[in-house]
Formats: C-alpha cells, structure tokens, sequence
C-alpha cells in the first residue's frame, strides 16, 4: 500500500476501473490518482481534437443552504454571488485574512437559498473548518457531500455530440457555465458545462455508488480516459491557475490575471486583498529546454522570481511556463530561466498560451 505521512492514500469510487484500463498511480493531495493510461500526449490530444473524460472525484462538495446562504457567501467569497441565478455556476475565491487564499473554488446555484461549493482535494479539511467558522452568526446550513459524489469530467470539443446520444438533454442549447439535471446512460445526473483545459466539455456529478458504471459507459462511447498528467499540460497551456503553485495561503492572488474575480463589495480579507501585489504573474516561452516549479527567474543576470509550473506544451511544441516575478521586472521582455546551474533564454508572452478556435 502507497503511504504518505504514515496514513493510507484514498481511493475514489474509481480505482479499481483504473487498474483494469491499465492506469499509472500516483500520491496527489492524499489520493492515489492516475497520472496516465496511453500516455500523456496521446491522452492531451484526444482532448484537444476529441474528447477526453477525467476522474475528479477526489474534489470536495458542500452544499450551503438556508435563507442566509447568499449573505453568507458574499461574505466568504470576493466575486458577486447574487448575479448567479438557479441552474448556474461561477468561478470563484476564499480569500485569507493576509492576502492569499483558502482556496480556489466554483459555486453552482442548485435553487434560491441553496448552493454546491467544489473545492480543491487536498484542501477539503480546511475549507470546511474555513467556511464553519465564518459562519457563525447566519441562519445558514452547511453539508459536507464530498464522500456522496464522484465527479468526472467529459472535455474536448467532440464531448457535446459524443454525450448527446446516451442523454435526454439537448445538450447543445446549454450555455458555458450551466448547471442542470440530466439522465446520462440512464442514470440521474447533474451535468455542469465547465472545466479546467480550455476545450468544451461537462463535469458529471453522479453518485458514487454509479461512478463505475458511468465510466465504463463513457469509455464504451469512445471517449479516452485521461490522467493528472494530461489535466496539467491542457490547464498550463489554457492559463489556468493550480492552487499550491500559481495561488497559495501566502500567494496575493491579484498577482495573476485573474483580477476579475474581485467585484466592489465587501468580504472577508479585503483589505489584505486591497494591498497591491509585489509579485506578478506572467508567461514565458523557451525554445527547447522545459523547466519545473521552482526554477529561478532571472532578469538581466539577476533572480527575480521563480517557475510555478511549467512544461513542453504538446500542442504548440515548445516549453511553457507559468512564474511569479518581481512585479518592477514583470514587463520585461526576455528572461532567463536557471537549469541545473544553467541558464536559458525566456521570453515573456501573453496568457493563456493557448485558444481553442
């Protein structure tokens, strides 16, 4: 058994299907979780040109309702909950009270005065603490579900007409960022058109107990399975931050670009938030040297930051990279990055580095 600290790696509903399509295992944020099938590029592609499904079932579900749930969450949370409606979903933060973040989350409007928070995996204990303690003092219901649902994503631009068929929905009349109950393959779902590699596709929430099922139905419809490997080379390529590398408890998250998540209201740690970022976070492309997290940045010989994530990108063939650079350094124009007591030319360009068309 793969032990990390003494205590046993869990296991999704999944992990036996895995092991029997001939999945690589690999500790991540507590889980042992696939990082590959076929591989990692054949996997990226399929979800690039086709469509690709991935188990996230390792992801946190809290259901947060009653008449004070949208206060409660407003508060919590720096974008503008009560623009969602029932049957929709946003992107969004659970700042700290120093100028990071909990964590980074999406929120989906189930009904008035309810809603389904999805958090990342290895920080399910600490946003659940996070979220009980703030809400103290509103008439607000908060349900840990994580363990009653699996989660997997169907991705790729094909994902739409390749689900169609085994759905009663007409998928194509849902827009970005729905949420909506839905027969797939005959069991009741809730689908979700969002995801987290820059193609088309839906997050299927399903019960655990049916997860099996559904993956097996889903790789008999030809959909690839795809592992955390893949999941990382499509979101790097498509800008999307990783909490523990571009966002973090000490990381100021309006460093990145995604400032607009922050809306003119009030909400906890705001004024930390409030602080201007000493650090910013740009892209940088090298010609043919891929580099890893932590890797030092330099800017006319001198350290001025550090690699977060980075890469060869399977689709556009050359190394990427995400770093957090002093922002006085940020709008240089050519980097080096250190490798092994080596450096190598950078150039800064534009996130994402990728669009599908």
């Amino acid at each position: 058994m793969t032990e990390t600290d003494s205590t046993p790696l869990k296991r999704t509903p999944l992990h036996a299907a895995h092991l029997q399509v001939g999945a690589r295992m690999v500790p991540f944020g507590g889980w042992d979780m696939p990082v590959q099938y076929a591989g990692v590029k054949a996997e990226h592609e399929a979800v690039r040109t086709g469509a690709g499904v991935f188990d996230v079932s390792h992801m946190g579900e809290f259901r947060i309702s009653g008449p004070d749930a949208l206060r409660f969450l407003q508060f919590a949370t720096p974008n503008d909950v009560s623009k969602l409606k029932p049957g929709r979903a946003h992107y969004n933060w659970l700042p700290n009270d120093r100028g990071g973040l909990v964590d980074d989350i999406y929120i989906y409007m189930v009904a008035e005065n309810e809603y389904l928070m999805v958090v990342n995996a290895s920080n399910i204990d600490k946003d659940w603490a996070h979220l009980n303690a703030l809400s103290s003092g509103y008439d607000v219901k908060l349900a840990n579900e994580s363990d009653q649902w699996a989660l997997l994503a169907v991705q790729g631009p094909k994902a739409a007409a390749m689900l169609q068929p085994f759905s009663d929905t007409d998928l194509s009349a849902k827009k970005k960022n729905a949420y909506f109950p839905a027969h797939l393959f005959g069991l009741e779902v809730r689908l979700a058109r969002t995801g987290y590699t820059g193609e088309d596709g839906f997050e299927v929430f399903v019960d655990a107990q049916h997860a099996p099922k559904l993956w097996g139905e889903l790789l008999n419809a030809g959909i690839t399975p795809a592992g955390l490997g893949a999941r990382d080379t499509l979101r790097l390529e498509a800008g999307f931050p990783l909490y523990g590398h571009e966002f973090g408890g000490d990381i100021h998250p309006l460093s990145s670009h995604y400032t607009w998540v922050v809306k003119d209201k009030e909400f906890y740690g705001r004024a930390a938030l409030q602080q201007a970022p000493t650090q910013k976070l740009i892209g940088l492309k090298l010609d043919k040297v891929p580099v890893r997290e932590g890797y030092p940045v330099k800017a006319g010989g001198k350290v001025v930051g550090r690699v977060t994530s980075g890469t060869t990108s399977p689709t556009l063939g050359h190394p990427i990279a995400m770093a957090l650079v002093e922002a006085a350094s940020a709008e240089a124009e050519a980097f080096e990055v250190e490798v092994r007591g080596k450096d190598h030319a950078a150039t800064r360009v534009e996130v994402p580095f990728y669009k599908s068309t």
